[in-house]
């Protein structure tokens, strides 16, 4: 029984059912209907700030960096975004360059529409930098070289670890400090052209040198040119030490 002021009406259970059941939808559709509203613009801002620092770290781990740490920005227009009735997707447009990053906010369906969004990113990572002033063409030792934080944003080749800078001679002078990079670092010349060298051919336990001329310049591990001295024979030749070639290539080896 329900009661209305001063009245009183018996209503059986289908009736009740009749009158409370479209009310109950029209509440759970207007839920439903929250449930789905577009995702407030500052949640797509932190999506997008969130996918711009997993695509870092994806080129942090190709460029194999050190303890590589980032920061981002996420540039907010001034044109606000649209609404949307269903959960905004986000696609990576082009995130080739840290320092602008473009995504795209996409609304689906017939009314949906594409958001343009920029993001500026930084990388720093612990990279060999130079602990004294370098020459040119002087080969790094151990003291020359320490691990420090720098921002690497705008250098893809830098070196993460020492002793794979130890040994190469830069090109040009270097300020205590500055950031060693691989396209500046070459193995240093042991060998000049026309200098005297001696070639050296190891076959199990039996070893054969010689005294030969080289036609080429070399680093270590470079393959050249040598001259035998005595048969005047023309081979290629690897560069293992100062002075020192081995054959490229022996017969059975």
């Amino acid at each position: 029984m329900i009661y209305f002021e001063n009245y009183s009406v018996m209503w059986n259970k289908a009736q009740c059912r009749h009158i409370l059941l479209p009310g109950l939808f029209l509440l759970t559709s207007l839920y439903s209907s929250a449930g789905r509203a577009e995702l407030p613009a500052d949640n797509i801002f932190s999506r997008v700030e969130q996918l711009a620092r997993e695509q870092l770290a994806q080129q942090a781990a190709s460029a194999g960096l050190l303890e590589p740490q980032f920061q981002v920005t996420v540039v907010k227009s001034t044109r606000p975004v649209p609404a949307c009735a269903a959960p905004v997707a986000l696609e990576t447009a082009d995130s080739r360059s840290a320092q602008r990053m473009r995504f795209v906010a996409v609304c689906p369906g017939s009314n949906g529409w594409r958001y343009e969004m920029l993001a500026r990113g930084s990388i720093t990572a612990q990279v060999a930098v130079t602990s004294v002033p370098v020459t040119a063409n002087t080969p790094l030792q151990a003291g020359d070289v320490t691990l420090a934080r720098r921002d690497v944003t705008m250098v893809p080749d830098s070196i993460a670890s020492l002793p794979g800078a130890v040994g190469l001679s830069s090109r040009r002078s270097l300020r205590a400090g500055e950031v060693l990079r691989q396209g500046q670092l070459a193995s240093p010349v042991l060998i000049k052209r026309g200098s005297a060298v001696n070639i050296v051919a190891r076959k199990e336990q039996v070893e054969v040198s010689m005294a030969g001329e080289a036609m080429d310049p070399g680093a270590l591990g470079e393959v050249i040119r040598v001259r035998n001295a005595t048969s005047g024979t023309v081979i290629r030749a690897r560069v293992v030490d100062a002075g020192v070639v081995e054959p490229a290539e022996l017969p059975g080896r």
